[in-house]
C-alpha cells in the first residue's frame, strides 16, 4: 500500500516524535475533566497501545488528539507543530485518520460509497486509492456494492478502517477496534493493524483487550483516572507485576 504523503501532510523522520500530547486536560462538561494532565508520544513507524480501566479517559484522549473535544490545558503537536484545537477536517488534511468505536460507517451507503466519503478532500484520487485499500482489505472489493449496514460487525470495522486509510494518513487513531467483535474478527483486526503499521502508518490504538494490544504494540500507555499510570514497551508491561495485578489479571502471568 502506498503511504507517501502529499500536500500539507506531516511525516517525521524514522524514530522522531510524530504525534504528542503534552499535559492535556480535557473533558465533555464544563469544569469536569476526564483527562488530568495526560501525556503521550508516538514516534514515526510505531504502533502504540493505550489501555486502562473503563472511564480512564482512553477514548477521550483520542478525541482530544483529533480535535473532537476542546483541550483546556496542555498542547497537542504533530511533527512538532502545535495543532491544539484544530478541527478534525484540518487534521485529516494533515495526515491524521480516526476510526471511532461506534457509528463508524454510513449504514445506508454501499461499501464503495463509504470509502469515497473517506477521500472527499481529494476526489480525483479516489479510484487509485480504492485499488490500494481493497488490496489491503480484499473483502471491501468483493462487497463494494453492498450496503454497509448489512455487514457484520467485523466487516463494518474493516470498512471503517479502510475509509480512514483512503486519505493516506501518516497517523491512524483507532478507538477500541476489536470491541464487540467475534474472536475470529478480533484476530483479523489485530492482524490488519500490524499490516497497516508495517506499510508505514504510525498508529495509536485504544483497546479494551489489553493483553492482545500489548502483544502487538511497540509501546504501551496505561491510563487511570485521566493520568498516565505506566509507560513502557508492550513486552515489558505484559511482565510488570503491578500492571498484571491491576489491569491484566492473573491469566497474563500464565502466558
Amino acid at each position: 500500500m502506498t503511504v507517501e504523503p502529499d500536500g500539507p501532510r506531516r511525516v517525521g523522520a524514522p524514530g522522531e516524535v510524530l504525534l504528542e500530547a503534552d499535559g492535556v486536560v480535557a473533558g465533555y462538561v464544563a469544569e469536569v475533566n476526564i483527562l488530568n494532565g495526560c501525556d503521550l508520544d508516538l514516534h514515526t513507524g510505531e504502533l502504540v497501545g493505550v489501555i486502562g480501566p473503563n472511564g480512564a479517559g482512553k477514548s477521550t484522549l483520542l478525541k482530544a488528539l483529533f480535535g473532537l473535544i476542546p483541550v483546556r490545558e496542555g498542547v497537542v503537536r504533530l511533527a512538532g507543530e502545535d495543532i491544539t484545537g484544530l478541527p478534525a477536517h484540518d487534521l485529516v488534511s494533515r495526515g491524521v485518520g480516526y476510526v471511532p468505536q461506534t457509528d463508524n460507517v454510513f449504514p445506508r451507503l454501499t461499501v464503495e460509497e463509504n470509502l469515497e466519503m473517506g477521500i472527499f478532500l481529494r476526489p480525483k484520487a479516489f479510484r487509485g486509492r480504492l485499488g490500494e485499500v481493497t488490496d489491503l482489505f480484499p473483502m471491501l472489493g468483493t462487497r463494494r456494492r453492498q450496503r454497509a449496514g448489512s455487514l457484520s460487525g467485523g466487516e463494518r470495522q474493516m470498512v471503517a478502517m479502510g475509509r480512514a486509510l483512503m486519505m493516506e494518513p501518516s497517523v491512524l487513531l483507532l478507538d477500541e477496534p476489536s470491541a464487540g467483535l467475534s474472536p475470529a474478527y478480533q484476530d483479523e483486526v489485530f492482524v490488519r493493524c500490524r499490516r497497516i503499521n508495517a506499510a508505514g502508518v504510525s498508529i495509536v490504538m485504544v483497546e479494551q483487550n489489553a493483553r492482545r494490544c500489548l502483544q502487538i504494540c511497540d509501546r504501551g500507555f496505561v491510563l487511570d483516572q485521566g493520568r498516565n499510570a505506566y509507560t513502557n514497551t508492550g513486552a515489558e508491561l505484559l511482565e510488570d507485576p503491578k500492571v498484571i495485578e491491576l489491569y491484566l489479571g492473573t491469566l497474563a502471568r500464565a502466558r
